[in-house]
C-alpha cells in the first residue's frame, strides 16, 4: 500500500484542493487510513484522532466552496508530538502517569495549526516527558525508525520524526530541549528546526526544562518547515517568554543566492568526528562554498563543558517541573495505599521510568542545600560563556554549519544500559539550545549503510530566515 501523501507537500495539497483534485476530507480518510495500517511497523502513533481531523478537513472544504481563504495549511495531514496539550484528546507525554490525561484546553501551536487549515491525524510516541535520545524511555513502546526498523529514529521528538519519514503525515510538531528535533531529523533523513527561544509560544507544552523548551516543527523539506513555523510563531500572550520579534514570511527568503554569505565551521564540532559523517558533512560544505559561500575557521572554546552544563540545567528544572506529578491532581494515582505521602511516593516510584527518576535525582541533588553554588550556579556560568562564544562568532560569520550527530542512528538497544553514552549522542546539538539560537537540521547525504545524515546550520537570534536559506539552497543543489 502506498501512501496517498507520497510527493505531497504544504503548496501542493493547497493547490491540489483549489483545483479540486481532491477534497480536504479525501486526502485526511485516506491519511488515516495509512496511518494506521503502517504504524504497527514503528509505532510512531500513540493516539489517531479520526473525528477531529474529519471534521477539520469539512471546515476546510466548506471555506474553498464558499470561496474563502482555507489557510495556508489548508487541508495539510500534521502530527503533534505527545508532549503538546490537545483539548479532548489523549495526551500522555509517553508516560504511564499520564496514560488516560485528556486535557481540557489546545496549546497555542496547535490553535494557530488549525487555524491556519491544518488537518491533526494524531499525537505521535515519544521519550517519557521528553527525556531521552533514542525514543526508547516511552511507556508505550520505543519508536523504530522507518529508515532502518532495527534502529532508533531518535530522541525525544523520534515519533514525529518517524510519521514524516513513513509519510503518515505531511508535516509533525515536536518539541526541542537539548537536540531532540535536529538529532531525529538527521537520523529519520527529513529537515528539523528548532527556533530561537521565545519564537514560538510555550503554552500548553508540557514543561520539561523551561528555559530550554521548545517547540519545532518537521517536514521532508526546508519550505515545509519554514511555512510550518510561520504559522506557529509569533507573540503570544498566554506565554511570557514569548518574544515581541516580528515575524518575517520565512518562505519569501527561499530561493536566493549564496553569495558573499560567510559560513563558520567550529574547530570543536569536527574533532574526533567519525569519518563516514564527518566526510558526508564536508562535502556539504562543499556543496556551499559552490554556491558561493565563504567558509571560515572559528572557535567555540566553551563547547567541551557544554554538556556537562546542559544536563546540570535541564535536570534541575526537570526536578522543579516534574513535582506536579503526585498523584493529587490528574495523574494516574497508585492504588491501595493508607496515606497521602504513602501516595505520592508509591505513585511517582510506579509511574516514572528509569530515565525520569534518574534525571529528577540528578535535578534533586545539584539544586540542594551546599551544592546549588557548586554545581547549578557554575553551569549557568557556563551557559554564559557558551552564548557569548556563538555571539562573537556571529561578529565573524553569518551562520554556522556542523554535524547534528557524531554518529548515523544506533540499533534499537545498543547504549540502554549506558547513559553518558547516550547523552554523549545530544554533543553538538546541545550547544545551541543552551545559547537560544536558531538551529536545524537538513539531510546532507546517507552512509554506506543507507542511513541518513544531517547538515546543522545554526543563526543569530530571531535570524531563522537566513538560516532557511542556507538549508533550502544546499537542499536543491544536492538533490
Amino acid at each position: 500500500m502506498s501512501s496517498p501523501l507520497h510527493g505531497l507537500t504544504i503548496d501542493s495539497i493547497r493547490a491540489a484542493l483549489l483545483a479540486k483534485k481532491f477534497s480536504a476530507e479525501e486526502l485526511a480518510r485516506q491519511s488515516l487510513a495509512y496511518a494506521e495500517a503502517e504504524n504497527p511497523k514503528t509505532n510512531a502513533y500513540l493516539t489517531l484522532s479520526p473525528e477531529r481531523a474529519l471534521n477539520a478537513a469539512r471546515a476546510v472544504d466548506a471555506k474553498i466552496a464558499s470561496g474563502e481563504d482555507p489557510g495556508p495549511l489548508a487541508g495539510v495531514p500534521i502530527a503533534v508530538k505527545d508532549v503538546i496539550v490537545t483539548r479532548g484528546l489523549r495526551t500522555t507525554c509517553g508516560s504511564k502517569l499520564l496514560a488516560n490525561y485528556v486535557p481540557p484546553y489546545d496549546a497555542t501551536a496547535v490553535i494557530r495549526l488549525e487555524q491556519a487549515g491544518g488537518v491533526i491525524l494524531g499525537k505521535t510516541n515519544c521519550d517519557e516527558f521528553a527525556m531521552g535520545s533514542s525514543n526508547e524511555n516511552s511507556a508505550f513502546g520505543p519508536v523504530r525508525n522507518p529508515v532502518a526498523l532495527d534502529r532508533v529514529p531518535g530522541g525525544s521528538s523520534g515519533g514525529s520524526a518517524a510519521v514524516v519519514a513513513q509519510e503518515t503525515a505531511v508535516v509533525s510538531l515536536g518539541s526541542d530541549t537539548g537536540g531532540s528535533v535536529r538529532q531525529p531529523a538527521s537520523f529519520c533523513g527529513i529537515s528539523g528546526v528548532t527556533p530561537t527561544y521565545g519564537r514560538v509560544s510555550r503554552y500548553g507544552l508540557t514543561a520539561f526544562a523551561s528555559s530550554l523548551d521548545h517547540i519545532g516543527p518537521f517536514g521532508k523539506t526546508t519550505r515545509d518547515a519554514a511555512r510550518l513555523l510561520q504559522v506557529i510563531a509569533g507573540r503570544d500572550e498566554m506565554d511570557s517568554t514569548s518574544a515581541f520579534a516580528p515575524v518575517p514570511d520565512y518562505p519569501a527568503a527561499l530561493d536566493c543566492n549564496l553569495r558573499e554569505v560567510k559560513i563558520g565551521l567550529p574547530r570543536e564540532y569536527f574533532d574526533g568526528l567519525a569519518s563516514e559523517t564527518g566526510d558526508l558533512v564536508m562535502a556539504a560544505v562543499g556543496v556551499l562554498q559552490k554556491l558561493g559561500c565563504e567558509v571560515r575557521n572559528i572557535e567555540l572554546p566553551h563547547t567541551a563543558y557544554a554538556v556537562a552544563a546542559y544536563y546540570i540545567i535541564a535536570t534541575a528544572e526537570a526536578s522543579a517541573n516534574l513535582a506536579r506529578y503526585d498523584g493529587v491532581r490528574y495523574t494516574t494515582r497508585s492504588p491501595g495505599v493508607n496515606t497521602l505521602s504513602d501516595m505520592y511516593r508509591m505513585t511517582r516510584d510506579e509511574g516514572f521510568g528509569d530515565e525520569c527518576k534518574r534525571r529528577i535525582m540528578l535535578g534533586t541533588y545539584v539544586l540542594s542545600a551546599g551544592y546549588y553554588d557548586a554545581y547549578y550556579l557554575k553551569a549557568q556560568k557556563v551557559r554564559h560563556l557558551i552564548a557569548r562564544d556563538f555571539a562573537e562568532a556571529f561578529e565573524q560569520v553569518d551562520a554556522i554549519v556542523a554535524p547534528v550527530s557524531p554518529f548515523p542512528a544506533f540499533k534499537l538497544g545498543e547504549k540502554v544500559k549506558d547513559p553518558i553514552s547516550m547523552y554523549l549522542s545530544d554533543i553538538y546539538t546541545i550547544t545551541g539550545s543552551l545559547a537560544g539560537i536558531p538551529c536545524m537540521s537538513v539531510p546532507c547525504g546517507r552512509t554506506a549503510e543507507g542511513l541518513p545524515v544531517g547538515l546543522q546550520v545554526l543563526t543569530r537570534h530571531f535570524d531563522e530566515s537566513t538560516m532557511f536559506r542556507i538549508a533550502d539552497a544546499y537542499e536543491k543543489a544536492s538533490h
